[in-house]
């Protein structure tokens, strides 16, 4: 599985690396360096992905493979609604899916991604881009 680099507020550097990207494949170029990425308007959309239950989630998913959502929500030790409705959540964002689930069968979540590479520019008041990454 690949690693999801996850940004902030970058979409007009994103759309021109994705023309630049589409004029090379045009011309031929091969990109076996792709890695996926999601971007997020604002802090309060990366706090969605980023909150602490939500990380305890996936990282009791990666870790224990759950079979079903109600097996989340015992690793977690949490309600099954709270846990339906965070990995709901994560699954609209694009970190997980589901699978099964059809005719009374349980749901399993399952990670897309084998971790999150957290990219965040600062600018400075001198116009100069930083980036944190834990």
């Amino acid at each position: 599985m690949p690693t999801l680099k996850v940004t902030i507020g970058e979409r007009d550097r994103l759309d021109r690396r994705t023309r630049s990207r589409i004029k090379a494949a045009q011309e031929g170029d091969n990109f076996e360096d792709v890695q996926p990425r999601l971007n997020f308007e604002s802090y309060d959309q990366l706090n969605r992905l980023l909150n602490p239950k939500n990380l305890e989630l996936l990282e009791a998913i990666s870790e224990h493979e759950p079979a079903s959502i109600r097996e989340a929500a015992d690793l977690v030790d949490r309600d099954y609604k709270q846990v339906h409705r965070n990995l709901s959540e994560l699954a609209d964002i694009g970190v997980l899916e589901f699978e099964g689930g059809g005719s009374g069968k349980a749901k399993t979540p399952k990670l897309v991604y084998d971790g999150l590479e957290i990219d965040i520019p600062f600018t400075g008041s001198n116009g100069t881009t930083s980036t944190a990454a834990p």
